[in-house]
């Protein structure tokens, strides 16, 4: 993939290039503004944006704002935010935005190369990947869960793998079952939650929105895109 940068950190910024480049992907851009961002973007048109969430000049909210703002304007562009710590509002208005091709990480996943890359690939190719503090916090503000009083408690915890956007392979390795019991686990989740088989994968994405208490916007229909009160000025 080609890939924009925008991280203040002068040695996290440095890492994340030498660690993406090595696993074949072209980092078009390297920045540490949002502003940069935004021109990065628009000149580079990338197929990915990996973004802090605070940057430059007051480390409040500027990365997050110009994440929503890229893929309001730029809906093909996957977006991946990274963040110091559990920042629930921000990662409200991010996934309010559209939950495919997203992810919201703490930095100190990255740490964990395989899986960090595995985040990558799986929001390159329109997936969800939410960090497990990042979905405990939506748990706690959720009140629409009782859909998913069905499921049985290792049907509850594949769910709740899959929103932070493990791979089958990998929800196997967490919960120490083969694949096919993941993938038998996971079909009766769809059936549960009542998700058709003609949905294809966007039925994934639709069961982790009801985990996260988010309206399911439903097959073939996007998530509602989310209108901020706030417009981005570098």
């Amino acid at each position: 993939m080609r890939i924009v940068i925008a991280e203040d950190a002068v040695l996290l910024r440095a890492g994340l290039v030498r660690l993406l480049t090595e696993a074949g992907h072209d980092v078009v851009a390297d920045v540490d503004t949002a502003e940069d961002l935004l021109k990065a973007v628009e000149q580079h048109e990338p197929d990915f944006a990996l973004v802090d969430v605070r940057l430059p000049p007051t480390f409040t909210d500027e990365g997050i704002r110009a994440a929503v703002l890229v893929r309001s304007q730029h809906p093909r562009i996957a977006v991946l935010v990274l963040s110091q710590y559990v920042e629930e509002r921000y990662a409200s208005e991010l996934i309010a935005s559209r939950r495919d091709g997203l992810g919201y990480l703490l930095k100190d996943r990255v740490a964990d190369v395989g899986q960090f890359l595995e985040s990558v690939e799986t929001v390159g190719a329109g997936g969800t990947v939410l960090d497990p503090e990042v979905v405990s916090q939506l748990l706690v503000r959720s009140r629409h869960r009782q859909d998913l009083d069905l499921l049985s408690p290792r049907e509850h915890e594949v769910l709740g793998l899959m929103a932070q956007g493990l791979s089958n392979a990998s929800i196997a390795a967490n919960l120490f079952l083969t694949e096919s019991s993941v993938e038998k686990h996971i079909r009766s989740v769809f059936t549960k939650l009542g998700l058709a088989h003609e949905d294809g994968g966007n039925r994934r994405v639709r069961a982790v929105l009801r985990y996260l208490g988010y309206p399911d916007p439903g097959p073939g229909h996007p998530a509602p895109a989310h209108q901020s009160n706030q417009e981005f000025r570098p």
